[in-house]
């Protein structure tokens, strides 16, 4: 009777840690963006995650959700994806601080969160995966900066700062990094402005504003990503500015990437998003199985890892852009962008 009841005990033993098996294999991971001011996310960011989990997790369910810049509306995602299932949450959050709640909210229900992109500073998160936002603040001025001198701008001169999100902590290490540069350029920051939810009309209306009141002081324009670099460009050609001045950018798109063939935007970043999704998935597979990700830096009190970033301009935009086919001659060199692309070697 010992031995039957030991066996019973043992394949009891057997299908409850089975179950467990299946449990993670079959776990329920969510993916949160917060906006569409940026295509990457359904782009870039979005099929890069699925994809590292369809081949991690095939079993695994993944959810989507975009907030469209709404805090309310990435809540009510958030309280549903747990209600679904979800055993570990993706988060890339509208508002950082507002983010500190949704984390205790995860932690208190056992559920596993990696801020994404815009860390949390106010509540650790399981991990935090992004770029180095505040060294891409300090390449994209710096560069700026570089090309200033190279072209022969007095020091004292003016440049123009679009920061990004005041409720995006990712956008405070961006501006914190293109104040580092700035600071010790010698040149002057005409004035600063911090873009709601990241919109390039906003950014634009303020541009304009400055155009105005500044003119032809305007040597350069130091602008946190390419929506916003957009916004600038647009708001000098609808103002008649001749020639444009250099204007920064970050994201690679491809309405930026047209800009610097075109001659009209003097850098961006180039920041694969698949890589970062990737290394997401990764984190979430692990801390599905209950391992430990390693970290190669701790931000805000997170365990995280941050990748480098190329900046790319006109110089290099072929080596860092086509030659590692982040993206094709076909989807760039379109119209009136196809002179720009044989000038610069891109297409015969």
């Amino acid at each position: 009777m010992k031995t039957i009841c030991y066996l019973l005990a043992s394949t009891g033993l057997a299908v409850s840690l089975n179950s467990a098996a299946v449990a993670q294999d079959a776990a329920t991971v969510a993916f949160l963006m917060p906006d569409q001011a940026s295509t990457r996310y359904e782009e870039h960011d979005y099929p890069g995650f699925k994809a590292e989990m369809e081949k991690l997790c095939p079993s695994c369910t993944v959810i989507y959700q975009n907030a469209n810049a709404d805090v309310a509306l990435q809540q009510q995602q958030f309280n549903s994806v747990i209600a679904q299932g979800a055993k570990v949450v993706v988060l890339d959050p509208v508002d950082s601080a507002a983010a500190a709640a949704l984390v205790e909210i995860a932690h208190s229900q056992d559920v596993k969160v990696i801020a994404y992109d815009r860390p949390i500073p106010d509540k650790p998160a399981d991990y935090y995966v992004s770029f180095d936002n505040e060294g891409i603040g300090r390449a994209i001025a710096q560069s700026l900066v570089d090309h200033l001198k190279a072209t022969g701008v007095a020091e004292g001169s003016g440049v123009l700062q679009i920061n990004g999100s005041p409720t995006d902590a990712a956008a405070g290490l961006i501006r914190d990094g293109i104040d580092s540069a700035l600071d010790a350029s010698g040149y002057k920051t005409l004035a600063e402005f911090d873009t709601p939810d990241w919109a390039p009309p906003k950014a634009q209306e303020w541009a304009a504003g400055q155009i105005t009141r500044f003119g032809d002081q305007i040597k350069g324009i130091v602008a946190a990503n390419d929506g916003t670099g957009g916004g600038a460009i647009a708001a000098l050609k609808a103002a008649g500015v001749k020639p444009v001045p250099p204007v920064t950018g970050n994201d690679a798109t491809i309405a930026a990437l047209q800009l610097i063939i075109s001659g009209d935007q003097y850098n961006t970043i180039s920041k694969p998003s698949e890589i970062v999704a990737a290394a997401a998935a990764n984190v979430a597979v692990k801390l599905i199985k209950g391992e430990t990700p390693e970290a190669t830096h701790k931000l805000y009190e997170t365990p995280s890892q941050l990748f480098t970033p190329a900046v790319v301009t006109a110089e290099n935009i072929k080596a860092e852009i086509f030659d590692k086919k982040i993206n094709t001659p076909e989807e760039i060199c379109t119209g009136e962008y196809a002179e720009g692309c044989r000038k610069l070697g891109i297409i015969n």
